[in-house]
């Protein structure tokens, strides 16, 4: 429910504006370098302060609280939490019963009978990704010298990011986007046919991901609209080079050697401003709900970085189980 993996494993926990959020990393190896230092360059790429993003400013300063000593890891699972302190739950209390149109708030309410912590979303919330950065760290660590790298390259259905994520402030709206994910140096052999491929783990992870709604591998659903002999990639050499990578560096499920590529769609967070129509829990009448509270214009621009500790947990579990993992050098 909450955890990931088989060897490599990840469990995620903690609330939006709960006392903390975290990850508990299973099967990191003993004697890897790791320090609250080695977490800062990512997780400032996943925090707020751009235009576009939410006012709510956490510290996310990672505490390492068990798995590490004398400065490497001890092969003992990894515990990180994060406190959350620009917490604003108030704004919360005045919405709880009118569900946000699009938000997880009407189906947590259903399936919890009530129960679940609705502040600013509580477990659904997009303020969990912290933990999964903090893993992908590790796991990028892990699986070196192979390369990850995720880019947002459109907002709206336009590459003018900047100017769609301003047209969005000024309409007092929000908008979504598509984020590229490469991964180079990949051995051929990872992943396994049918339930283990390695696009079923990806989109697994991926879509634990708040906001995600699609995913697409290579040339993706433009290869329904392609002939074979321009789809095919063609292979040059006994190394597996191909010619193009419509397939996205997997055949089969299993990775053939070449560049990783996928997409994600990224959906407009449902945090709009303006009155929306909903229901009222209480009554089960139609009711008028304004939202205000702190929120993203356009959460995609947190996201490529989220992308990439995905993609590097995938990769890091999938070389543990072939014993693929590079040896850490003491």
């Amino acid at each position: 429910m909450n955890t990931f993996g088989r060897l490599f494993r990840i469990s995620i926990l903690g609330e939006s504006h709960g006392e903390c959020v975290g990850v508990l990393v299973d099967g990191c190896p003993a004697g890897q370098p790791l320090s609250e230092k080695d977490l800062l360059a990512d997780l400032g790429r996943r925090k707020s302060g751009r235009q576009g993003t939410t006012a709510r400013m956490e510290e996310d300063v990672p505490l390492i609280k068990g798995g590490v000593f004398n400065g490497k890891t001890t092969g003992a699972p990894v515990l990180i939490l994060f406190e959350n302190k620009d917490t604003d739950p108030g704004a919360y209390e005045r919405i709880k019963d009118t569900p946000r149109p699009s938000h997880a708030d009407f189906v947590a309410f259903c399936k919890y009978g009530g129960y679940n912590d609705y502040r600013g979303g509580g477990a659904f919330s997009g303020r969990l990704t912290a933990g999964l950065v903090a893993a992908g760290v590790i796991a990028k660590m892990l699986i070196h010298p192979i390369e990850i790298e995720a880019n947002l390259t459109e907002v709206g259905g336009s590459d003018d990011i900047e100017g769609a994520v301003r047209s969005a402030i000024e309409n007092r709206d929000t908008v979504g986007g598509i984020v590229e994910c490469r991964a180079k140096g990949l051995p051929v052999g990872l992943g396994e046919p049918f339930f283990d491929s390695l696009e079923s783990l990806l989109s697994h992870i991926v879509f634990s991901v708040p906001g995600i709604k699609g995913i697409e591998f290579g040339a993706g659903f433009a290869a329904s609209k392609m002939a074979g002999s321009a789809y095919n990639d063609i292979i040059l050499d006994i190394g597996g080079a191909t010619k193009t990578n419509n397939a996205g560096g997997i055949n089969g499920g299993i990775t053939n050697g070449n560049e990783l590529l996928f997409r994600v769609a990224v959906k407009p967070a449902s945090g709009i401003q303006g009155k929306q129509q909903t229901v009222d829990l209480k009554t089960g009448k139609p009711a008028e709900l304004v939202i205000g509270g702190r929120h993203d214009t356009c959460i995609a621009l947190r996201v490529p970085v989220i992308m990439e500790a995905v993609a590097a947990i995938v990769l890091a579990d999938l070389m543990s189980i072939g014993r693929m993992m590079p040896a850490i050098v003491r």
